[in-house]
């Protein structure tokens, strides 16, 4: 299910490096959360289990996936890169069970350099293992522990549609479905497919980045930001981890994710010389219509020409609403596209199998609870009272609302 220590986001790794370089002794613990109905088996958790024990612990970057890494992503400094051939996957690291109401319990506890990159790898994992041990009749796939040939041969027929709809109305994309694939299989058929699409940009994975001669694509995720508030300062937490991460890739990696305590929070720290420094800013929740406007509204401000700068849609995207959103940006600033689940888990391909919706977020860093506000209430994640607090501190909530 996992073919390489590659077969994960790059924003892991980008990210991994700046927490080994300014907060190496920081501990970390992450928890899983299943935003959906979909129950899980004790023949579920020993299979997850034997694949965290026996597979993902086996991996390990090898010779030419350490030069590829150095000729393709010069912002990886060289003993980043030392770091990360030595590295391995600790299971001890990983607690899994299941709950009386058969729902699935992960905990990921550690060095937070070191347990940063579990989260895409074991969502992969639980994804691919839910439609193979679990919910295994789907679209003729009937109880068999690979894809077979005649869905990999339409979902491919989906996905070049997809593809040719984004090509023809102009919208630059990448693949951003590692974490809610329904399996590598079906993920490499994406790739394989999306290839003579010219609005291409890359792909969020690095080992297809690699297989396929495309770009890697990202930046930083939610828990940086998330991180920074437990270790520096929650009031200013967005501008302590975005000047943080200049510091570390020097204005490289210039996309600033907006939304981990709320947008409005964002923009008060995001200060002229850090609007200009980045070379744009990710949206991930809330209405994007608004959030084009708010944006625009920002670097007017600021003296700041929206054209020469950008916005990249990454929530929940499908074809039709990256093609809106490209025609409401037109002439005003510029766009691109991060469209995951919709490439890689279609759910109007696999209309009465729908993909899991699920995440694993950082609880807490050296035991202080930290939490994710978002624009989207849906997405608030963290405990009761940190959430309360982190409202208040931002300025969302009264601590009595």
């Amino acid at each position: 299910m996992i073919k390489s220590i590659l077969d994960n986001d790059l924003y892991k790794f980008t990210m991994q490096m700046a927490v080994l370089e300014l907060f190496p002794k920081a501990e970390a613990e992450y928890r899983f959360t299943n935003r959906g109905s979909q129950r899980f088996s004790e023949g579920f958790v020993e299979e997850l289990r034997r694949v965290i024990d026996e597979e993902i612990s086996a991996l390990m970057l090898t010779e030419d996936e350490y030069h590829w890494l150095g000729e393709n992503c010069s912002f990886l400094k060289p003993m980043y890169l030392e770091y990360l051939k030595n590295f391995r996957f600790k299971p001890g690291e990983v607690k899994v069970c299941l709950t009386e109401e058969k729902e699935l319990d992960i905990r990921i506890k550690g060095p937070w350099h070191s347990t940063i990159l579990w989260e895409i790898v074991l969502m992969a994992v639980v994804s691919e293992l839910y439609f193979t041990t679990i919910e295994q009749e789907w679209n003729g796939n009937t109880k068999s522990s690979s894809t077979s040939e005649s869905v990999l041969a339409a979902y491919g027929e989906k996905i070049l549609e997809i593809g040719k709809a984004l090509e023809e109305n102009g919208c630059l994309f990448s693949e951003f479905g590692t974490r809610r694939r329904r399996s590598f299989e079906l993920h490499d058929q994406v790739m394989k497919t999306l290839l003579p699409i010219k609005t291409l940009t890359g792909t969020s994975n690095v080992y297809f980045a690699k297989k396929y001669g495309l770009k890697p694509i990202g930046t930083v995720g939610h828990e940086w930001v998330m991180g920074t508030s437990a270790l520096i300062g929650l009031r200013y937490a967005n501008r302590f981890a975005f000047e943080n991460w200049v510091e570390v890739y020097k204005g490289d990696l210039g996309i600033a994710l907006t939304d981990t305590f709320g947008s409005e929070a964002f923009f008060k720290d995001m200060d002229l010389k850090l609007s200009k420094i980045y070379d744009g800013f990710r949206h991930d929740s809330g209405d994007p219509f608004t959030f084009v406007d708010r944006v625009i509204d920002h670097y007017r401000k600021m003296g700041i020409d929206p054209m020469k700068k950008v916005i990249v849609f990454s929530d929940a995207l499908n074809a039709e609403a990256a093609i809106r959103l490209k025609k409401y940006c037109l002439g005003k600033i510029n766009c691109s596209f991060g469209i995951g689940t919709s490439l890689t888990n279609n759910s109007d391909f696999f209309r009465e199998s729908p993909p899991l919706n699920m995440v694993i977020k950082l609880h807490s860093v050296n035991g202080i609870p930290v939490v994710k506000l978002s624009d989207s209430p849906e997405k608030e994640t963290g405990e009761r009272d940190a959430l309360r607090v982190a409202n208040y501190i931002v300025g969302r909530k009264g601590l009595d609302e």
